[in-house]
């Protein structure tokens, strides 16, 4: 027998059991770093770029406040010495723009290197993960992922490492020429500056609860809402829409009770910070301190005058900065969402797959559970022989689906085994896994493209008249020549203009072109009308012939001549054999049928 391998993680961190999700906003230490290290090489000349560049942008004012200097402290001012230093403000001004410019294109570039390169390693491990972590919790973290954790991420390669490293150079730059100037004034125009950091730093301590509660309140928001939309037709037919739209209001209420804890908590200091890192702030502390130490003689007007210069604009230049953290914060809580995806062990796949000797089905001794304690399926056997058909069958909550859910692979067993011709179903690569079945859904889902694309999903690269062979083997065939473009007219996910029989039939003419030799239906009939059931039926059939068929029904007549019959309760196979059979025995399945034929009569 051939083990299973998994590329092994240096870079993981813990997920959390299956069908569970962890909180947002947990900052993952290293984890930008990590997913930035094949670009490092780019943000370093990027981060020197504007390091250079920021030093360039700060020349022109250290040449005003120099002429300012050289005007005021002389009598008679050479006109060489004035136009020497516009000669270097203007040097300075245009290699600032030449640098910016190259910085903020090296920037662009490494931005989109890097995140072609995370999409692109995310969709290729998303391939590798099982499908049941789709269905339970994975759609909700992958838009996530790709949407707002890259777009977090974007601002911080784009934007914010220009806008600190900026910040960072022009307080060096200026803080050394103020103190080539005079010591006590620029320890005063640091001294504001510190004040203002300081201030920041205080409303910004909770701000990663406060952003935690309020993504929370967000995300119940969006539930709710989805919630209104996906059921306006229940909730329209029966009045319940006061119930509906209540939870959208307690959501709404919880996000703006968050905001508002947010703003009280930190309105004194926000406003501390604003003041002490606005230009006037500045003003005011330069010009005082300079009047009283000029009236102290220490001090010269043209002295000043540089300060004056110089300083004022510190605060706009310090400002973006302050977006910038905030940015880098929000980036990293993005990487660590993006590597606890990445980390989230994939599919086990073989060394060597293995070939199945034909096509029969085996539960031995099968047992599943989702947060491993509580069973789903218990000790699960049962035989499924090639060209018979197995119906599935048992109360709400049984465990049909999720039997079914483990053949494919949607999870894997948590004990005992699976077996297709005698080979267990982890020595299959899951590529033959999935191509040897036909899988048919109550809930049918189409891609927005046309009618033979969406059949032809069943085997990309089948010919046209093999779609057509397909449809008319569903009973579809008629239906789709009645549409506007015929096989061309495009469908949306809804299935566009289709009743729910026929987009059902859509997709057995899909399963039908695909010749799989195993076919799962669940529950492929359980929400459709007479007619509709009727033809979806005819269709199953023709899709059955010679295959190895395992179905799950809530509606027993349409499974009374299958080959053989499992009832399931509780997770435990408690009944098995033809439908005669099973009546006899008086126990579950007959109660049951008594039961539906009793809604019926």
């Amino acid at each position: 027998m051939s083990t299973t391998t998994s590329e092994p993680r240096t870079d993981s961190v813990p997920e959390p059991a299956v069908g569970t999700e962890q909180g947002p906003g947990l900052a993952e230490p290293g984890a930008l770093a990590r997913l930035f290290a094949p670009i490092r090489s780019y943000l370093i000349a990027c981060g020197l770029l504007s390091a250079l560049s920021s030093g360039a942008g700060i020349v022109p004012y250290v040449a005003a406040a120099e002429i300012a200097r050289v005007t005021l402290s002389t009598p008679s001012v050479s006109a060489a010495a004035v136009w020497t230093w516009v000669g270097i403000g203007a040097a300075g001004a245009g290699l600032w723009l030449v640098l910016m410019v190259q910085s903020s294109r090296l920037g662009h570039y490494a931005d989109a290197a890097i995140l072609h390169h995370l999409r692109v390693r995310i969709v290729r491990h998303l391939g590798a993960l099982p499908l049941g972590w789709f269905r339970a919790s994975g759609s909700g973290r992958v838009k996530r992922a790709m949407t707002g954790d890259l777009e977090e991420m974007h601002e911080v390669i784009a934007h914010a490492l220009g806008q600190l490293v900026g910040a960072v150079t022009v307080i060096a730059v200026s803080g050394v020429y103020l103190f080539s100037v005079d010591v006590p004034m620029a320890l005063v125009v640091l001294g504001v500056l510190g004040l203002m950091t300081v201030s920041y730093r205080v409303s910004m301590r909770s701000m990663a609860a406060h952003v935690n509660r309020l993504i929370a309140a967000e995300g119940r928001i969006s539930a709710a809402s989805v919630e209104y939309a996906d059921g306006i037709q229940v909730v329209k037919a029966f009045g319940t829409g006061g119930r509906v739209l209540h939870r959208f209001d307690e959501a709404v209420n919880e996000y703006a009770e968050a905001f508002a804890a947010w703003v009280n908590e930190v309105r004194h200091s926000s406003a501390v910070t604003r003041l002490l890192g606005s230009e006037m702030a500045v003003l005011t502390a330069v010009t005082a301190a300079g009047v009283a130490f000029i009236a102290q003689g220490s001090l010269t007007g043209a002295e000043l005058v540089a300060f004056l210069v110089v300083s004022v604009g510190l605060p706009a230049s310090i400002i973006p900065a302050v977006s910038g953290a905030q940015a880098v914060r929000k980036g990293r809580m993005g990487a660590a969402n993006i590597e606890r995806l990445l980390a989230r062990m994939p599919l086990p796949e073989p060394e060597r797959s293995r070939t199945p000797d034909g096509h029969e089905v085996e539960f031995d001794h099968v047992s599943f559970s989702y947060d491993g304690t509580t069973c789903a399926v218990e000790d699960v056997s049962a035989v499924c022989p090639t060209g018979t058909v197995t119906a599935i069958v048992g109360p709400s909550g049984a465990g049909k689906t999720t039997l079914t859910s483990l053949l494919p692979r949607f999870y894997d067993v948590t004990g005992g085994a699976i077996r297709i011709g005698g080979v267990d179903i982890r020595e299959i690569g899951s590529a033959r896994l999935l191509a040897s079945m036909s899988l048919v859904f109550q809930d049918v889902s189409l891609l927005r493209d046309s009618v033979a694309e969406n059949i032809r999903i069943g085997r990309p690269g089948a010919g046209d008249e093999d779609v057509r062979e397909a449809a008319i083997a569903a009973h579809i065939h008629d239906v789709i020549e009645a549409l506007p473009q015929g096989y061309d007219t495009p469908l949306d996910a809804g299935g566009g203009g289709l009743s729910g029989g026929e987009r059902q039939r859509l997709t057995i003419a899909r399963a039908i072109l695909s010749g799989a030799p195993i076919v799962v239906l669940d529950e492929a009939t359980a929400a459709l009308d007479p007619d509709s059931e009727t033809a979806v039926q005819e269709a199953l059939a023709r899709l059955a012939v010679g295959k190895t068929v395992i179905v799950i029904a809530h509606r027993l007549h349409t499974i009374a001549g299958a080959d053989q019959i499992l009832v399931l309760d509780n997770g435990r196979l408690v009944e098995r054999g033809r439908h005669d059979e099973l009546l006899t025995r008086d126990g579950l399945y007959a109660r049951m049928w008594m039961a539906q034929e009793g809604v019926t009569a």
